[in-house]
């Protein structure tokens, strides 16, 4: 394979509705299942929507995420201790709301051809950017429960653990975030 990649020979959109994907693979069965036989439908009920990362020219699809409403709230922690710490730490002096918005990435794959190039994290990026320029929704994190073998790559992206509890041996998924206020 090739070890150049020009991303400017690709663009990122919102799948149309009644489109369908019939192929797809990341590796990962329930990340294929989602965007060949869920999405659309996810999208029909409103909850969620789905975005993809294609070839300009041969509409090839290389990657894709999905992302729909969430909130980082007292639910989310062990007790309202460790709630009310990351409170503090966040949002200092500012007016106590028992949940704050946040968007959360549901589904994110990378096709198996493509992987090594830095797409997750440029598809990340974009999803940073999408929510922050403008604040179009009021958005202040975002979320993901991931895998516990993808924990890493959102590390690296700057994501963090929610909860100090959220051992990688304990679960399958682990609740990370990513405050946009920490842009610079």
């Amino acid at each position: 394979m090739n070890n150049y990649f020009n991303y400017n020979d690709y663009r990122i959109r919102k799948l149309s509705l009644d489109e369908t994907v019939k192929s797809f693979n990341c590796g990962d069965a329930d990340l294929n299942d989602f965007i060949i036989n869920d999405a659309n439908n996810y999208r029909k009920s409103l909850l969620a929507v789905t975005y993809v990362f294609e070839h300009n020219t041969t509409g090839n699809i290389i990657a894709y995420f999905s992302l729909a409403n969430d909130r980082v709230s007292l639910s989310d922690f062990k007790d309202k201790t460790e709630f009310n710490r990351f409170r503090k730490s966040r949002f200092v002096n500012e007016k106590r709301i028992k949940s704050y918005p946040a968007v959360k990435i549901c589904r994110l794959g990378v096709s198996e051809k493509m992987k090594g190039f830095g797409i997750g994290s440029i598809l990340l990026a974009f999803i940073k950017s999408f929510f922050l320029i403008d604040n179009k929704t009021g958005c202040r994190f975002i979320t993901v429960d991931a895998y516990s073998d993808a924990i890493s790559f959102y590390e690296r992206n700057n994501f963090q653990h929610l909860r100090n509890d959220d051992e990688p041996h304990n679960m399958v998924t682990h609740l990370l975030y990513y405050d946009l206020n920490d842009i610079a």
